[in-house]
């Protein structure tokens, strides 16, 4: 396995970011003298790490499709035969979501089908390439709760065209996350409850042991195709019983063990 050098990464306060429930950006402090020249600032993603100072850099944005028996089928698969596939989103699909609050989430254009779908997020601290699956989990840092949300009529009605369907998945802040917990606190979650509620109304719920393809198995084949990094992370799929929502819905999400996070269609 491989690691790189991650000394030109900054770590963030996580004060304003706490406060703004969005994706923030900073330019990295000591390293400005050996930065090239640009005619602009791109922000950089971070995510907070619960209980510490510091953030997690998010690299890459991973997520496995269909990875629950019962939603394969809801969406017209077979999970008995169909082997991991996954997509990306960018890194500004991220929206940060502090525990205990309810943050504003844009109902996004282009749609009239926007749904939910509630997922563990596995975050990594290491990285490389064609991993074996007894050592998979070694690479994950932490975990947390997140959204991914989808254009669904966008996503179907490019699939219906045998055309890509990144307009329905990966646009800005599609992908809402909670603060990353540290696998060395927490140990890894392979089984407990996960829920999604909209307007205090279960929709999905569903037991983490119910996922097709654990968490281990999705860095071991992630690795198959892609090198690893760390600031890599991983959406991990979702439960049956994905729907749309309008302005005004309220959705909250629950994984066991971690905190809930809730955000307003607005």
């Amino acid at each position: 396995m491989t690691k790189p050098d991650m000394s030109k990464r900054g770590i963030l306060q996580t004060g304003a970011l706490m406060t703004a429930g969005a994706v923030v950006g900073c330019a990295t402090p000591g390293t400005a003298a050996n930065a090239p020249a640009t005619p602009f600032t791109v922000p950089e993603t971070y995510v907070p790490i619960a209980g510490s100072d510091q953030m997690f850099p998010v690299r890459r944005i991973y997520c496995i499709g269909r990875n629950y028996a019962a939603h394969a089928i809801e969406m017209g698969s077979d999970p008995t035969r169909e082997p991991p596939f996954f997509f990306q989103k960018p890194t500004d699909a991220i929206q940060v979501v502090p525990p205990g609050k309810v943050v504003d989430h844009p109902y996004p254009s282009l749609t009239k089908n926007y749904h939910y779908e509630v997922e563990l997020v596995a975050a990594l601290a290491k990285g490389g390439r064609n991993i074996p699956m007894s050592q998979a989990l070694d690479l994950v840092y932490g975990y947390a709760l997140g959204l991914d949300m989808t254009r669904r009529d966008l996503q179907r009605g490019m699939g219906d065209q045998k055309k890509p369907w990144e307009i329905g998945k990966s646009f800005d802040r599609s992908a809402p996350i909670g603060p990353i917990h540290k696998v060395a606190q927490t140990g890894h979650y392979t089984k407990g409850a996960i829920w999604l509620k909209v307007n205090g109304q279960v929709k999905q719920q569903a037991t983490l042991n119910h996922m097709i393809w654990s968490v281990a198995e999705q860095i071991s084949k992630l690795s198959e195709a892609f090198e690893l990094f760390p600031g890599d992370i991983i959406y991990s799929g979702t439960p049956e019983n994905v729907g749309p929502v309008v302005k005004g819905d309220v959705i909250e999400c629950h994984i066991d063990g971690l905190p809930e996070l809730s955000v307003k269609i607005v």
